[in-house]
C-alpha cells in the first residue's frame, strides 16, 4: 500500500522544509504520493514532484480547497484514503485541523506529533512535555497522523514524479475563509530557521527585548520567546517556544534570560547545539546547554552583539 501526504501550501507555495522532512519519516513505509489541493497551486505540485521519494504528486486545483479549509479538503482525502495504508502530514496548524477531521469521518485513531517511525504499524510520539515517549501500535486499517518534523532531515531535490490532475470539485460549504492576517518579517520563519534567539522573563520588558532582536539580526537568525515572555507582553504569540508554543531544532539555539521550565524544554531540547546566558547558575536551563554563560545578560548579550 502507499502512503497519501498532504502537502503544507501557503499563497500557492510549497512549505518545503515541512514537506520534506514529513517525506522523510514516512519514506520506509511504501510509495509516497503527496496530495496538493488549491487552485493556482500548479507550482507547489510541480515543486513537490521534484522531491526525491515521492512516487506521485496528485493535485486538486478547485478554488474550494484553498487556503486548507478542513471540511473540504477532508471531504477529498477521505474520498482518496481506501487506496492508502497511511494519511499523514506535517504537523502544522492546518494539519492539526484536517487531519483529525479525517480520523472521525474514517473512524479510526487520529496519531499525532510523531517523532518515530517503527514499523507500518508502530510509531513513537512524545507525551508528558516530552519527558516521556510513547510507543504507538495501530490496527486501523488506515492509519491518520501528524509528523513533528524537528528532527527529520529533509528530502533532498532531484526528482521527478508525474502530476496527476483531479478534477473533483469542493463540496462542503461548512466553513469559508474570510482573510488572512499575517506578520511580514525579514527574519527566517521561526519553525525552519537554522538559527534561533530567544529571550525570557529575564529580559524584563517589550523595550528591553530589543537586545535580543538585534542578537539575533547579527546572526541572520530568527527570534523567540518562552511563554513567560509572551505572557508578560515582551513578545508576540507567534515567537512563542515551547510545549504550548512551536517546536524547533536548529543547529544553534541561544536561550537569553530563560530559566529552562519543562514546558520550554520540550519545544528546544532537540536542537543541535544549545546556548545558555542567565545570571542564576541553578538555572535549569544550564542541564541541556552545550554551552552556559552564567552572565547579567544586559552586560553579556550587548557584548557578544558588538564582537558579531
Amino acid at each position: 500500500m502507499a502512503v497519501l501526504l498532504l502537502a503544507d501550501v501557503a499563497g500557492g507555495q510549497l512549505s518545503t522544509d515541512a514537506v520534506s522532512k514529513a517525506l522523510t519519516a514516512v519514506s520506509g513505509l511504501g510509495d509516497v504520493h503527496v496530495l496538493v489541493a488549491g487552485e493556482g497551486g500548479d507550482a507547489a505540485a510541480a515543486e513537490a514532484a521534484t522531491l526525491t521519494g515521492v512516487s506521485k504528486v496528485i493535485f486538486a486545483g478547485d478554488h474550494g480547497f484553498c487556503h486548507t479549509l478542513a471540511e473540504p479538503v477532508a471531504d477529498l482525502i477521505v474520498s482518496l484514503a481506501g487506496g492508502y495504508s497511511h494519511v499523514v502530514a506535517a504537523s502544522t496548524s492546518d494539519a492539526k485541523n484536517v487531519l483529525p477531521r479525517v480520523a472521525a469521518l474514517l473512524d479510526v485513531m487520529m496519531i499525532s506529533d510523531v517523532i518515530g517511525v517503527v514499523d507500518a504499524e508502530t510509531f513513537e510520539r512524545p507525551i508528558y512535555a516530552g519527558n516521556a515517549i510513547q510507543t504507538v501500535k495501530s490496527s486501523d486499517s488506515v492509519k491518520v497522523m501528524t509528523i513533528r518534523t524537528a528532527g527529520f532531515d529533509a528530502a533532498a531535490a532531484g526528482g521527478s514524479a508525474p502530476v496527476e490532475t483531479l478534477g473533483t470539485a469542493a463540496s462542503s460549504g461548512l466553513s469559508e475563509w474570510v482573510e488572512d492576517k499575517v506578520a511580514a518579517s525579514d527574519r527566517p520563519e521561526l519553525t525552519s530557521a537554522g538559527i534561533v534567539v530567544s529571550g525570557g522573563r529575564g529580559v524584563g520588558s517589550q523595550e528591553q527585548f530589543a537586545i535580543i532582536e538585534g542578537l539575533a539580526d547579527k546572526l541572520g537568525a530568527a527570534v523567540g520567546a518562552s511563554r513567560a515572555a509572551v505572557d508578560s507582553g515582551y513578545a508576540p504569540n507567534d515567537w512563542q517556544v515551547g510545549q504550548t508554543g512551536k517546536v524547533v531544532a536548529p543547529d544553534l539555539y541561544v536561550a537569553v534570560g530563560i530559566s529552562g521550565a519543562i514546558q520550554h524544554l520540550a519545544g528546544m531540547k532537540d536542537s543541535k547545539v544549545i546556548v545558555a546566558i542567565n545570571k542564576d547558575a541553578d538555572a535549569p536551563i544550564f542541564q541541556v546547554a552545550d554551552y552556559g554563560l552564567v552572565a547579567d545578560l544586559f552586560d553579556a548579550v550587548p557584548e557578544l552583539t558588538g564582537k558579531l
